[in-house]
């Protein structure tokens, strides 16, 4: 989905394919990771990630994010970063160590594949990013991928031949 024209050079959306990319290995590595908390409860696993996280990239955000004091964000905009993080950051770690603790790492990573696709269609329907052939190749191959590494499809296809 990146495409061949990555590979010569650095063409001008290297970096936000490549972020993509690191997006989807990170989650993946997370999932293995995420299984050592394995009988812990969700919502105490979440608020450590959640609290942990906060720690780290608060200082960092606020010096690199408004420098020397030229940009003093208003009372709506740290609404809408408080809104984000609570009802976005915060339900998403909760849901994401419940699955892992119902489903198990092996189930979880499987939604690796479904970033990159859902970064394309976003990019595509909000941004009006065009879609070039190789992306929607990509984007088709993923999806067989899981429709196959699922079984479901398989199995029927087997028993509609067989019976």
């Amino acid at each position: 989905m990146v495409g061949m024209e990555a590979l010569h050079g650095l063409a001008s959306a290297f970096w936000s394919q490549a972020a993509i990319l690191l997006a989807a290995i990170s989650y993946g590595c997370a999932a293995i990771w995420g299984r050592r908390f394995k009988g812990i409860d969700p919502m105490v696993s979440a608020t450590g990630q959640v609290t942990a996280s906060s720690l780290i990239m608060t200082p960092l955000a606020l010096w690199f994010g408004f420098p020397h004091g030229y940009f003093i964000p208003s009372g709506d905009v740290l609404g809408a970063i408080l809104g984000i993080a609570c009802l976005c950051t915060v339900a998403a770690y909760i849901l994401y160590f419940k699955i892992l603790e119902t489903s198990g790492a092996t189930n979880l990573m499987l939604v690796t594949f479904l970033i990159p696709l859902s970064a394309i269609a976003l990019g595509n329907v909000f941004l009006q990013e065009t879609l070039s052939t190789d992306q929607i190749t990509g984007m088709v191959l993923i999806l067989l991928g899981l429709l196959i590494m699922d079984g479901r499809m398989l199995r029927s296809i087997r028993f509609k031949t067989i019976g």
